[in-house]
Formats: structure tokens, sequence, C-alpha cells
């Protein structure tokens, strides 16, 4: 299983974030959740700031372009294998700083990529 941060998480059941770390969970992957607003998800403590997590594998954006902005030397500092920039999140220079790294970058919807089965 893939240890995914999910960077934007949200506690608002309608947020794709929160979504997508119940999607996670429920497909067992570990999770963890970093978001401006203290709270948890089905039990997932929601991590403020820039916390320590190592053998990322996977980021899954949920903050638009300008918000990422601040966490650029978080995200690379982090070194996922991959960053997935969900709709909306888009960001070529990001996209660039992390490819010039090794990190793989797509544009897709980690929702649909966990219900086709090619997360």
């Amino acid at each position: 299983m893939k240890k995914t941060v999910v960077l934007g998480a949200s506690t608002n059941p309608s947020r794709y974030s929160y979504l997508a770390t119940r999607r996670l969970q429920q497909y067992g992957h570990e999770v963890v959740p970093i978001g401006i607003r203290e709270g948890a998800i089905h039990g997932i403590v929601i991590q403020n700031g820039t916390p320590d997590v190592e053998d990322v594998d996977t980021i899954t954006l949920y903050l638009n372009p300008q918000r990422q902005e601040a966490y650029y030397d978080y995200i690379l500092n982090l070194k996922p294998q991959r960053i997935i920039f969900n709709p909306g999140t888009e960001n070529p220079t990001l996209m660039r700083l992390a490819r010039e790294q090794g990190i793989a970058t797509e544009a897709a919807c980690t929702l649909v990529m966990l219900s086709v089965g090619n997360y």
C-alpha cells in the first residue's frame, strides 16, 4: 500500500480532500491528511503545518496553485515518488520543480484513479 499525504485536507464531508482521505483509507493505504484546521476524518487526525512524514509514496494535492507556493520546499523535501495534481490544482511550476528532482507528476483525480484501479 502507498503512504499518501493529502495536502489540503478538510473535515467537510462534501470536500474532495475529505472523500479522497476516506477512499484511500478504505482501500488500505496509509493516509496522512494535512490541513489548516484541526479535526479528524474517520479517526485520522488532520495534521497542521509541515509535519515530518517519512517514506511518502504519493502526495495528492487539494490546494490551488497560489496556496501551493508556501509548500514547495516542504513537498519536495518529503521526497515522494509522485505528486497527483487533482482538478484545479495543476501547477506547471511545481510540476517542473518536482520532475527536476525525479518526482513523477500526474494531472489526475485521486478518486477516479482509485475507482478504476490505477492508483
